[in-house]
């Protein structure tokens, strides 16, 4: 039933041939004779120089698939995850000293997981990082991008109800064996540092150093490699001020946004003068200016400049007109994916501050306003972070630069047309939505 061993050509496949001949007559097969060893069972020196050795062929036939399953020891559940390792892996202090503590187990219990979920986390943000690295990102990379943000979030949000677990344990019972863990603590979790580093979380030159201190050696490369990086929010920035159509044959969206936001702040205007009076006049009047201005800074530079001087934007000039394009026009059906990713990096923004505020508030229910163990100042150091590491607050705060629907300007047919999935187009504009561009005449793949 088989091609024979000397009529064929490919000599891994000769290899696995031969281990088939050997099956049929009874024979013994080791699992090397499947994948190629030192000496070949066929086939000339040259054709044993040439053969892979301990590699399959690209293309494994189903034969092959068949003979390496019948050769293999059974895999069991156990090894596969290394059930061992990770069950023999809780050590409580309180034990080793002769005072065992019951809930000491479920604090490294729970500690091991959430490492763990941070492992997962990591894993899948490495390969989001790799596709916007990528300088060409198609539909179909962008929605594998959507899906592994999709699944960060969802991890995230076990990692929140991972403290009500934790909770169950009141703070007397922490007290008793927490003395036992000095000097370490959460504040050294090298791994979720890893993730705000990655995600885009900046934090003050002395903080970095003081948390680079507590580390060990090799944790210390580590976060230093991922510090030297470009992060998530360094790669969606690129992403989004390469993006076509801003600038498109004469169509301006700066342009197009300036004259809707004139009618929308005149019409806002006239309401308030009609129905507010007296000093509530003066403060609505006051709020509608400062919503002027935050519409300029879409088509005002030195307006975007001042916000970024003073903290109140990250995102560059051009990358918020286009974020704002995607949100604003995320009904045309090119913008569909690009809009639902802006808003999955958003939900992991908020979803990872509720974790910072769950945890500070579980912190402060276990050890009041006491030092952390690693010497931080335990809750007042927690809370100090909730609200303020937010990476992607630009994208939160876009809803201010909306606009409805009714005052939302139509794009130009020739614009709209790009933005279909099926439609014809020059060879010159594919190939500027494939690499994107900001509809300069050079596109700009630096970082800002």
């Amino acid at each position: 039933a088989y091609t024979s061993a000397a009529q064929t050509t490919d000599p891994s496949l000769r290899v696995l041939d031969a281990a088939v001949s050997k099956l049929a007559l009874g024979e013994d097969v080791a699992p090397s004779d499947a994948v190629g060893s030192a000496t070949t069972p066929a086939g000339t020196a040259e054709d044993a120089a040439a053969a892979p050795r301990g590699i399959l062929p690209d293309e494994v036939s189903e034969r092959g698939a068949a003979l390496i399953r019948s050769c293999a020891e059974p895999l069991y559940y156990g090894d596969y995850l290394e059930l061992d390792k990770i069950l023999s892996a809780q050590h409580p202090v309180s034990d080793s000293v002769g005072d065992a503590q019951h809930d000491e187990m479920l604090f490294i219990t729970i500690h091991q997981t959430y490492e763990l979920w941070f492992k997962q986390i990591l894993f899948e943000l490495d390969s989001i990082r790799a596709i916007f690295s990528e300088l060409t990102i198609g539909a179909q990379k962008i929605s594998s991008a959507l899906h592994r943000l999709l699944r960060v979030h969802e991890v995230f949000k076990i990692l929140v109800d991972q403290v009500r677990v934790l909770e169950t344990m009141t703070s007397q019972e922490f007290l008793n064996f927490r003395d036992y863990l000095f000097p370490a603590s959460g504040f050294q979790s090298f791994q979720f540092r890893l993730i705000e580093i990655k995600f885009g979380v900046q934090r003050p030159a002395e903080h970095t150093a003081r948390f680079m201190a507590a580390l060990k050696p090799e944790h210390r490369v580590a976060v230093q490699a991922a510090l030297d990086e470009p992060s998530l929010f360094d790669y969606v920035e690129r992403w989004l001020r390469n993006m076509p159509f801003r600038e498109f044959r004469g169509y301006s969206f700066q342009d197009s946004y300036r004259k809707a936001t004139d009618r929308a702040i005149a019409l806002d205007r006239a309401v308030i003068e009609a129905q507010i009076h007296g000093d509530e006049l003066l403060k609505s009047e006051a709020e509608l200016r400062k919503t002027q201005y935050m519409y300029s800074s879409v088509f005002k530079r030195e307006v975007h400049d001042e916000l970024r001087t003073n903290g109140a934007r990250r995102l560059g000039f051009r990358a918020t007109s286009s974020a704002l394009f995607i949100a604003l026009y995320e009904h045309e059906p090119m913008l569909h994916l690009p809009a639902r990713l802006l808003r999955a990096l958003v939900d992991i923004d908020d979803v990872i501050n509720q974790w910072r505020y769950r945890h500070t508030q579980m912190v402060h229910k276990m050890i009041g306003v006491k030092l952390g163990t690693g010497g931080s100042l335990g809750f007042a150091y927690l809370r100090s972070t909730v609200d303020s590491l937010k990476v992607f607050f630009d994208l939160s705060n876009m809803s201010t630069l909306l606009l409805p629907k009714r005052l939302l300007p139509e794009l130009p047919p020739m614009v709209r047309d790009q933005l279909k999935y099926f439609h014809s187009v020059e060879p010159y504009d594919r190939t500027l939505f494939e690499l994107g561009s900001g509809g300069d005449s050079i596109v700009d793949w630096s970082f800002c």
